[in-house]
């Protein structure tokens, strides 16, 4: 510290050797002052530190001498143990391992010893209750011992060849238990049952009998255990399942579902001392179908007797998730029957008594009624679950269910309606169409409801506005014969839509989509039906594309008469055919290309037959002129046949441009032909004259589209507008009657009707073939010009 402080000075001095000494020597005074001052409080300092220091390290020393003691004692200790306890400890060990195995041992000996006891006390006391016919306790001590014996085979490593005996025993003490209950279960429950063969009949489902022996007899000394002892020992056992299941089966076959299907049978219960017996009677007078109620209370009837005598009894079902483990047999036997019970009381009976009109729905709120009262009815007997509503929620639905089965019965009716005979025909007139309904006046904007349709005013006019007045033929189909068929399945389509004007929406709209597959039906069905009867038979061809033209007449306007009167969903313009009418009209016009091809054949024909004619030529050989007047008689008979196939089927104007166009095939063949020949004599002209003078009397009477005669002398009059050759045979008619001059004359310069029948060239040839070649010939020729 000293020479820290000499430094300080050497270097203040050092630095201030330019100050004054004077000052420079107090300053160095008065640090060497603060320097002794300062040593003197280190020493100080040093001095106490030292003296406490002195007695913690003299402690410190004592503590190492005790600690390196401790240590020699351990050490001591340690080789003690090491040499000694160690070994008696390993000892004491193995010893507790061995008794600790041999006590396990003696455990699992004893407690399999214990199970042995237990199964044959268990097998002991069972048959002791069986002898004394304790059902119930003897069912008990078997569950007890198949208890032992499963607890024994579930220890692994500790096999016991008395096992399998053990286990052939218990099967052969159940299966003689199992015995022993169906024999006291066959005497409680007695079915008097018809012979296999024809057991579904009315006679012989009248010989069935239930009897029910709940009450021991009175005769005998050993009496019949209860019931509820002998369904209870079933349950303990787990028999009582298959025994229910077997007596719901005999149930339903022969007394439930009887009383559904057959109105005229009746249950007929009779309660006696020792037994109670359900047998059937027959109603002598019964309607075809029973009502919902009347089958409801029959079946009623059976289950109230039956949960008097049997079905009330009382069991003890532990683990099935039921409270207290408490269920009654009715419970039971309605978990295994009532879904088959409630499809046939469906099917068989609510189906029957759903409406077929909808006026009758406000009525089937009675049948609604006494199915709840029904259900309520089997829940008080604990038949049915309080969840349990599948017959009301059927009966509720009836809406649904009147409109699909409705649906149903319109769809099988328009089927055997369009897969009936085609050629079945009725007259289509323009008196005898519908009358369109009355529409709301178009200025009022308002869409009224209108529940009637429209009728002709008396003056045969329909009102279609205030002033406005149309004929009442417009918008009519022309007089034609279309299938009876197709009539009545028209009429099924406005019956329906009137039917779905006064249903519920949901109904409404269904049936609408009903009509609008009847109509898609008969696009895709008749056609393929019908379709080798069409191709072959003109007149089928005929009447099918009437039909197709009358049901799109129809479509045209069928949605918009109903649209103001149904429901608001089809209010708004969805009611509505239009969009079918131009698919049926491709379809009429498809299969009249097989009435065309018809036209075709018949073409054929007639040009067949009139081949045999010998073209006409040497008209004055006998042979030939037989052969050419038998051709064309063959022809006028083919052409009147045709007629009479297609009168009054086929529309009168499609009807003459038809037969015209056949007989003007026929016409213009016979000109061809004699236009043709080189020579012809004159009294091959004759003849020829003869020949035409035929067609020209009997071709126009072929002309018959309606069945009453006089009212074909019209079309008859009208046969030059269907048969275009027809003015042409005429002059050649003429041609071969006349001479040289009249045919010049006929000519006109080629002005004349001549003219317009023949080509000049044709004329030509007729005049070369008529007359001899002379000057005046010669002369007349060079006027056709």
């Amino acid at each position: 510290m000293a020479e820290r402080a000499g430094s300080l000075v050497a270097a203040v001095l050092a630095h201030s050797g330019r100050l004054d000494k004077e000052h420079l020597g107090a300053r160095v005074g008065r640090l060497s002052r603060r320097v002794e001052e300062l040593k003197g409080e280190v020493c100080t300092m040093i001095n106490k530190k030292y003296g406490e220091f002195l007695p913690s390290m003299q402690s410190a020393e004592d503590l190492v001498a005790q600690v390196e003691g401790l240590s020699s004692n351990i050490d001591v200790l340690k080789a003690g143990i090491e040499n000694e306890v160690q070994r008696d400890l390993n000892v004491a060990v193995a010893e507790f391992t061995e008794l600790k195995q041999q006590l396990e041992r003696d455990t699992l000996v004893l407690s399999v010893l214990k199970k042995l006891q237990e199964f044959d006390t268990a097998v002991k006391e069972c048959n002791s209750a069986l002898q004394e016919k304790q059902y119930v306790t003897a069912a008990q001590q078997l569950e007890q011992a198949r208890s032992s014996l499963r607890s024994l085979e579930s220890r692994r490593g500790f096999e016991l060849k008395i096992l399998k005996a053990l286990g052939t025993e218990l099967t052969v003490q159940t299966q003689n238990m199992i015995y022993h209950l169906g024999e006291e279960w066959q005497k409680l429950i007695v079915w008097k049952l018809p012979p296999s063969k024809g057991s579904s009949s009315l006679e012989a489902l009248v010989l069935s009998e239930l009897h029910l022996h709940t009450v021991p007899p009175q005769d005998e000394d050993t009496a019949v255990p209860p019931v509820a002892a002998v369904l209870q020992a079933l349950a303990v056992l787990g028999e009582l399942h298959s025994k229910l299941k077997d007596f719901g089966q005999l149930l339903l076959q022969y007394i439930l579902k009887p009383l559904i299907s057959h109105p005229s049978l009746e249950a007929v219960p009779e309660e006696q001392p020792d037994v109670f017996i359900l047998r059937f009677r027959s109603q002598e007078l019964a309607l075809d179908e029973s009502s919902p109620m009347e089958v409801f209370d029959k079946i009623k009837l059976v289950f109230e007797v039956l949960h008097k005598h049997l079905l009330s009894v009382p069991l003890e079902q532990p683990g099935e998730g039921r409270k207290e483990g408490r269920v009654t047999l009715a419970e039971l036997l309605g978990e295994l029957i009532w879904e088959e019970l409630s499809d046939c009381l469906i099917h068989n009976c609510l189906v029957n008594s759903i409406p077929t009109n909808s006026s009758k729905l406000e009525q089937y709120k009675e049948v609604i009624e006494s199915t709840e009262e029904f259900e309520k009815a089997l829940k008080k007997m604990q038949f049915l679950k309080e969840d349990t509503t599948a017959l009301l929620k059927y009966a509720c639905n009836v809406d649904s269910h009147f409109a699909n089965k409705k649906c149903q019965d319109v769809i099988m009716a328009a089927r055997n309606l369009m897969t009936s005979e085609i050629h079945n025909t009725v007259k289509i007139t323009p008196d005898s169409s519908v009358a369109l309904p009355e529409l709301p006046d178009p200025g009022s904007g308002d869409h009224v409801k209108v529940h009637r349709a429209s009728s002709l005013l008396h003056n045969g006019t329909v009102k279609v506005g205030r002033e406005s007045r149309l004929s009442p033929f417009t918008l009519c189909l022309p007089t034609c014969r279309i299938s009876c068929s197709v009539q009545q399945l028209v009429e099924l389509a406005y019956h329906t839509l009137l039917e779905a004007t006064a249903s519920t929406d949901l109904c409404c709209v269904q049936l609408f989509d009903c009509v609008r597959n009847i109509f898609q039906l008969f696009y895709e069905v008749v056609p393929t039906y019908h379709r080798e009867n069409l191709q072959k038979l003109p007149q089928l061809a005929a009447i099918h594309h009437n039909n197709c033209m009358y049901i799109a007449h129809h479509l045209l306007t069928l949605g918009h008469q109903f649209r103001y009167r149904s429901t608001s969903v089809l209010s708004n313009g969805a009611a509505t055919f239009v969009d079918l009418v131009p698919a049926f009209r491709r379809l009429g016009n498809c299969w009249m290309e097989c009435f065309l091809a018809q036209m075709r054949v018949q073409k054929g024909e007639i040009l067949e037959r009139l081949s045999s004619a010998r073209n006409f030529s040497n008209m004055d050989d006998e042979e030939n002129y037989c052969a050419a007047n038998k051709a064309i008689k063959q022809v006028l008979h083919q052409l009147r046949r045709l007629g009479m196939v297609w009168q009054d089927v086929l529309p009168v104007n499609v009807y003459c441009k038809a037969m015209g166009a056949l007989l003007n095939t026929a016409l213009a063949e016979i000109v061809t032909r004699i236009a043709a020949l080189e020579d012809i004599s004159a009294e091959d002209a004759d003849r020829l004259y003869s020949l035409c003078r035929i067609m020209v009397e009997e071709g126009p009477q072929v002309f018959t589209p309606l069945l009453e005669e006089d009212k074909n002398k019209k079309y008859q009059e009208e046969v030059p507008v269907y048969v275009q050759k027809w003015m042409t045979f005429r002059e050649l008619m003429i041609i071969l009657q006349a001479n040289l001059q009249e045919i010049v004359d006929q000519w006109a310069d080629g002005k004349g009707p001549l003219a317009e029948a023949f080509s000049a060239a044709e004329v030509k040839s007729l005049i070369r073939a008529l007359f001899q070649n002379t000057e005046r010939r010669a002369a007349a020729l060079a006027k056709i010009k």
